[in-house]
């Protein structure tokens, strides 16, 4: 079932099972909140109120069109989120793509609002920016570039039923994967009116520094900060990003663990479900309330 909530002006949508200490997911591009299909359950099984939000800008959640998608705008519309959701008792994240991005600094900005979190398939912003110098990771990234351009993209994206997605999906997970039916529930959700507009507006937004909100300067600030809410990394080890992601102690003050998901990519979370929920669970458990 759909739920409802409004935060920080944005109306959300979210997916919702169990009850007790709230465990948020967030999903990435291409995807939609149906992505944690599998570990929702398994999550809310062991006593845990599981939630997976549609990003801002995927339907049902609203789609604002005269509205920012940069990073400390999104974070300062997740922190609000979680305010509202749990506004006594501090949380668990899961992210999972710009899920991870965001969470990074999420974890950075309000580390008092979370007591664990695994965060999958993206490196910390500094090793994102050093990557960029790297031919093969610029490679890797390259809807990154092509997204800024203007009008090709969307073009390209609603061309052949979304054959571009496919392609995404395929390049990005390890071969002879196929998840046709969650495919397909993406591409319904990228057709609805406004959504691949927004989409595309959260990488526009990464490099269009000029027109972000100076209001959020002072979350920005604290986005830098080293993190120190104890997180696990996950990534695919068939996912180039994995090389990234394995020294990346320097940026936390609390425990921080990376962990190779064998047979995987990207999506890891989809491509082996129930290894991944099972290092979730195991991650959460020695703080987990009772």
């Amino acid at each position: 079932m759909i739920s409802q909530v409004s935060a920080n002006g944005v109306d959300f949508a979210y997916l919702s099972q169990g009850s007790g200490p709230l465990v948020l997911f967030l999903h990435g591009f291409p995807d939609n909140a149906h992505t944690w299909s599998h570990q929702l359950p398994a999550i809310a099984e062991r006593g845990y109120r599981a939630v997976a939000p549609f990003l801002k800008g995927y339907t049902p959640t609203e789609v604002q069109h005269a509205t920012r998608y940069d990073k400390a705008a999104l974070v300062s519309d997740f922190a609000a989120l979680i305010e509202t959701l749990s506004p006594d008792e501090p949380c668990y994240l899961v992210g999972q793509d710009w899920g991870a991005i965001i969470g990074y600094s999420l974890l950075a900005a309000y580390p008092e609002r979370f007591v664990r979190a695994v965060l999958m398939a993206v490196p910390h912003p500094t090793e994102v920016a050093k990557s960029l110098r790297i031919p093969k990771h610029l490679h890797r990234s390259f809807h990154w570039w092509f997204f800024q351009m203007k009008d090709l993209p969307e073009e390209a994206l609603l061309h052949d039923d979304m054959a571009f997605i496919d392609y995404l999906w395929s390049y990005w997970t390890t071969e002879g994967f196929t998840d046709a039916q969650h495919i397909r529930s993406v591409k319904d959700t990228l057709k609805q009116p406004g959504v691949l507009a927004a989409s595309l507006a959260y990488y526009r937004s990464m490099f269009d520094t000029p027109n972000a909100d100076p209001q959020l300067d002072s979350v920005r600030s604290l986005m830098g900060r080293s993190i120190s809410v104890p997180t696990l990394a996950l990534c695919g080890a068939d996912d180039l990003r994995a090389e990234l992601m394995d020294d990346q102690s320097q940026y936390f003050q609390a425990e921080y663990d990376f962990q190779l998901i064998d047979k995987a990519g990207h999506f890891l979370h989809r491509e082996q479900p129930q290894l991944v929920t099972q290092r979730i669970i195991e991650w959460f458990r020695p703080v987990k309330a009772t």
